[in-house]
């Protein structure tokens, strides 16, 4: 059966879908976009900041349900510019330790509210 994330430490959804769904041991968190759940708006105009707020807005999700980042096993992250890829990059591996997750990265013409990074994840319950 198909479980609805919810939690109010991550910016609610903006469109018709969820901030994360479980079903049996997988959870999908949806992409997130570097807004502070608390005002509304971006954490920063740079991509340090922005990568930053989206991940923790992914790990607020994740631990509605009991887990964290240590529990991703998969993560797909749009850029709106690739020349930021080695900044994301930095601050991503703050979030993770050995084995690191699967990972795609790649350039989109445009993000929601012209964000300049956006992260989607997908979580193994078992892995807990």
């Amino acid at each position: 059966m198909k479980q609805e994330i919810v939690t109010k430490e991550a910016p609610a959804a903006i469109g018709p879908y969820s901030q994360g769904i479980r079903i049996g041991d997988l959870v999908f968190v949806s992409g997130q976009l570097p807004i502070d759940s608390q005002n509304g708006e971006f954490a920063g105009d740079d991509i340090l900041l922005q990568t930053k707020k989206s991940l923790e807005n992914i790990k607020a999700i994740l631990n509605k349900v009991g887990l964290d980042m240590k529990h991703i096993i998969k993560t797909t992250v749009y850029l709106n510019d690739m020349n930021d890829f080695k900044s994301m990059n930095e601050i991503y591996a703050q979030f993770f330790n050995h084995p690191f997750p699967a990972r795609v990265a790649f350039e989109v013409a445009k993000l929601p509210k012209n964000a300049l990074v956006e992260i989607e994840a997908i979580a193994y319950y078992q892995n807990k």
